[in-house]
């Protein structure tokens, strides 16, 4: 096991009827900006337990951030922020506003003059002005992690950033808000949480046997709430499971001390950013090509996911791995999920060749988790995915 230093701050506020909560978490001085995305928290009667909460706060909205947080709009917020003299944040949504939220935290304090450079020259922020969220959405664990990703459409980008002043103070997890959640969404949020797990977990065995059994009891237990989560959203039970398992697979816990991959993400934002591909169906298209073209890395540990998380016991290590990509795959589809580039898209050709320039213009010359996965391998892997 390699050596790890691991301080997660979030206080996590789980539970029925939780939202009413927020009047003790934020400071009864304080000047907050609610950022919400397109609305439907306002047909679902979220947006109403918000606004009762914080009946004795001075509160500023700021709606319409979209499913991959565009800068533009961004940029919009920050100016309120700025003209309002907000000193507070607290994100109302999933992944995408939360971080949009870590992007605005970032920019309100940084003090240079372009706040893209954050994410163009990885800016770690290690302070950020302080937020909060109400989690509407499970599936991106953002809201226990100090990272986020922003989208720029006039350059077509999806960047990454982080730092560890961007945790949230708190987060509201209210098990019940997954019952509004169209069927789609839900699926994403299992292909998101699932794939986060095997991001951190789908390397080389190092030694650290609880890790191992931390992440494959997250797999385990998104496999078997799936289908319950998506028959009945209603299901207190599964939902709550689901929420968590969300939550547990992006908080830091699972990726102490063992390599990370993190390629199958860094591959799919592009895809996000030129076509548009709902982030956890990018994830789903990469990930059996990147297994199979990196199978002779992987396979010890896709033989172990074999067995203990498909209950794939017959046959060599190979033909364990092997199967046990084949079942990942099944099991997107299972969600609804296609797995092929060309099945969101006529226009695939060329996008291996523009991912592999892009990456090289980035100086991204060694992605994954021996740093070997090269432009044009990269390339490779995404002409297997169309």
């Amino acid at each position: 096991m390699n050596n790890f230093e691991f301080k997660n701050p979030t206080k996590i506020i789980f539970g029925k009827d939780t939202i009413e909560k927020l009047e003790n978490e934020i400071p009864k001085d304080a000047k907050v900006l609610l950022l919400y995305g397109g609305g439907s928290i306002k047909k679902n009667g979220i947006y109403d337990q918000v606004k009762t909460a914080l009946a004795k706060v001075d509160v500023v909205e700021f709606g319409g951030i979209p499913a991959n947080p565009e800068y533009s709009k961004l940029m919009e917020a920050l100016k309120v922020i700025k003209d309002e003299n907000i000193t507070y944040l607290l994100a109302v949504g999933g992944g995408s506003v939360i971080d949009g939220t870590k992007f605005l935290s970032a920019a309100a304090l940084y003090e240079g003059d372009t706040p893209w450079d954050i994410l163009t020259q990885n800016i770690r922020t290690t302070k950020g002005m302080p937020f909060g969220t109400v989690l509407t959405l499970p599936a991106t664990g953002s809201e226990m992690n100090s990272g986020s990703v922003i989208t720029r459409a006039e350059t077509k980008e999806k960047l990454a950033m982080g730092g560890p002043g961007l945790f949230p103070q708190f987060s509201i997890l209210d098990p019940q808000v997954i019952t509004s959640i169209p069927q789609r969404q839900l699926a994403n949020g299992i292909t998101d949480a699932f794939t986060h797990v095997l991001e951190q977990y789908m390397t080389y065995p190092i030694g650290a046997l609880l890790q191992d059994r931390f992440a494959e009891s997250i797999l385990q237990t998104l496999i078997e709430i799936a289908p319950k989560v998506l028959e009945d959203p209603t299901d207190y039970k599964a939902a709550s499971n689901f929420m968590w398992s969300c939550t547990m697979a992006l908080n830091g816990l699972i990726q102490q001390g063992v390599p990370g991959d993190w390629a199958v993400h860094a591959i799919g934002h592009e895809l996000t950013a030129l076509f548009g591909i709902d982030h956890a169906r990018t994830l789903a298209v990469i990930a059996p090509s990147h297994y199979k073209y990196n199978f002779e890395d992987k396979k010890e540990k896709l033989a172990q996911y074999a067995e203990r998380v498909w209950n794939i016991t017959e046959g060599t290590t190979n033909d364990k791995a092997y199967a046990a990509i084949d079942r990942t795959e099944a099991f997107f589809h299972e969600l609804g999920i296609d797995t092929k580039l060309s099945d969101y898209t006529k226009d695939y050709e060329g996008t291996a060749e523009e991912i592999s320039k892009r990456f090289v213009e980035r100086k991204w010359m060694g992605l994954g988790e021996h740093k070997t996965l090269s432009p044009d391998r990269v390339e490779k892997i995404v002409k297997m995915a169309y």
